[in-house]
């Protein structure tokens, strides 16, 4: 009879517990299966200019961040500023990574915002977001000089998260 009673509280005991735990975990910061693993490999047009490609390969023996944005993206708009003010930091070269986008419209926005890019590859399809698990722009990754992921962040970059974790970050790698 007390066995009755028993498993169902234990059941409810143990929902409130996942309960708690999620709540107390940041949204910001989804675990990525990529972290410390190479970056995938591609080889697309580059924004500016479709008769010439980007590949990861040309950025190894180099510290950089990988940006992906879209023109459509509302959340990209907001740490566009931030991303300008990190590109004139020239702490590590700033690679973009125009996601489903138009060519024009992606184009026009960095013409009127300000490119913070060395270079913006074009994604077009989303098969490259696809191999980076991009869930949503903007994501920006902190790629090492071997080319192996280091960190990622979900959502628009700010102030507060270069300062507190990309800065270090990529002064720590760029000592190795």
């Amino acid at each position: 009879m007390k066995l009755k009673f028993l498993l169902p509280l234990l059941l409810f005991i143990v929902l409130v517990v996942f309960l708690a735990i999620g709540l107390n975990r940041d949204p910001q910061e989804v675990p990525s299966p990529l972290i410390n693993k190479p970056a995938p490999a591609f080889e697309i047009p580059q924004l500016s200019d479709a008769n010439q490609s980007f590949s990861p390969a040309s950025m190894k023996g180099q510290v950089w961040i990988l940006n992906v944005w879209a023109s459509w993206c509302v959340a990209c708009r907001e740490e566009h500023p931030v991303l300008v003010e990190l590109a004139k930091s020239k702490v590590a070269p700033i690679i973009g990574l125009d996601y489903k986008d138009k060519r024009e419209d992606a184009l026009a926005m960095l013409a009127m915002q300000g490119n913070p890019y060395l270079l913006s590859a074009f994604d077009s399809n989303g098969r490259v977001g696809i191999d980076y698990g991009v869930y949503g722009v903007p994501e920006t990754y902190v790629i090492d000089k071997a080319g192996v992921i280091r960190f990622k962040h979900i959502g628009p970059i700010t102030m507060n998260i270069l300062n507190q974790k990309i800065y270090p970050l990529i002064s720590e790698l760029s000592k190795s």
